[in-house]
Parts: C-alpha cells; sequence; structure tokens
C-alpha cells in the first residue's frame, strides 16, 4: 500500500496495491497495523456507514466536536466522487485550509480523516456507493458542519452550482466565519 502525505497534517490518502488476473481484481483497503504504524497512534473503527448518492448529491461539510469527534476512513465502492477535507483544528497550522481528492471505484483510493476535520463529498456519477470507517460513535448533538459554498473557503466542487443537489439541513450550516467565532 503506498501512504501518500497530503498538506493537512494527519490526513493521509491510502492507494492500495491492486492485483489483477483473469478473475478480476484484489486489494486490501487498509491495514491496521501499517496505518497506525504510520500515524503513530491507534486507530479502532467501530462504526461503518454507508451512503448511496444520485449524480450531483452534496454531502457536507460535516464533523462531530467534543468527545464525540471522529476519524475516518471514506472510500468509494461504485462510482465517483470528489472528496473534500477541511481543516478545522484551531491550532494547525493549515487550519481553514482545504485539500480535494478524487475516489473511485476506477482508482480504489481511500482517505484517512483524522479527528479535527470536516468532511464532504460530490458525486459524480449516479447511484455512488460512499463507506465510512468511524472510530467513534456518531452523536446527534455534537454534530456540526460549515456551508458547503462558504466564499472564505473558496472551494471549487468541480460540478455545476445550480445542479447541485444539497439537503435542506446542509443549506443552512453556519460559514466558516460564524463557525470559528
Amino acid at each position: 500500500m503506498n501512504i501518500i502525505e497530503t498538506k493537512l497534517k494527519g490526513c493521509i490518502i491510502l492507494e492500495p496495491k491492486i492485483y489483477k488476473d483473469n478473475r478480476g481484481l484484489f486489494f486490501e483497503v487498509f491495514k491496521k497495523r501499517e496505518l497506525e504504524d504510520y500515524l503513530q497512534c491507534e486507530i479502532d473503527f467501530v462504526q461503518e456507514n454507508t451512503s448511496i448518492s444520485k449524480k450531483g448529491v452534496l454531502r457536507g461539510l460535516h464533523f462531530q466536536t467534543g468527545e464525540a469527534a471522529q476519524a475516518k476512513l471514506v472510500s468509494v465502492q461504485k462510482g465517483e466522487v470528489v472528496d473534500v477535507i477541511v481543516d478545522v483544528r484551531p491550532d494547525s497550522e493549515t487550519f481553514g485550509e482545504h485539500i480535494k481528492v478524487i475516489l473511485s471505484d476506477k482508482n480504489h483510493k481511500s482517505v484517512f480523516i483524522p479527528k479535527g476535520m470536516a468532511h464532504g463529498f460530490v458525486s459524480m456519477t449516479d447511484d455512488v456507493v460512499f463507506n465510512y470507517l468511524c472510530d467513534n460513535y456518531y452523536n446527534p448533538k455534537t454534530e456540526s458542519g460549515i456551508l458547503y459554498n462558504d466564499p472564505d473557503l473558496a472551494i471549487d466542487w468541480g460540478y455545476p452550482s445550480a445542479e447541485l443537489i444539497v439537503s435542506d439541513k446542509d443549506l443552512v450550516l453556519p460559514s466558516f466565519k460564524e463557525l470559528i467565532k
């Protein structure tokens, strides 16, 4: 497995070695020991979530706060997304910065997202199957988020704005500035 660092400390891309033959293909999504050795911390995933989205669906930008903060390992089982991670850790050198990663059933990449990062994605194809492994249980009392089209973050989602499908809940998330007040 190839581990690729990003500009957001602790947020890494996992690029698997893919083994193909006449039967199909095989790859390891992650190895706990290898991930822990690289990150120098223990990872214990306790919850797995799957979302299925139509083309143009934007989910995010979400995160959990306090004791319920979650590290995540995300991947796409079917389709393609533009995955976006925003650093919301106040003491981080990259606070307020973001990265984008293409995740798909063709490249089989995963992204490890440490606690203290907001996450979202837009489906570039129909019937995207998106998986999340989380190291903490979801707690609705500590959920938070940032408005996906916040002008200060200036995220280019790579999809026509007028065609995005965004939940009512995500449309009223606070701006980045409102969040950090």
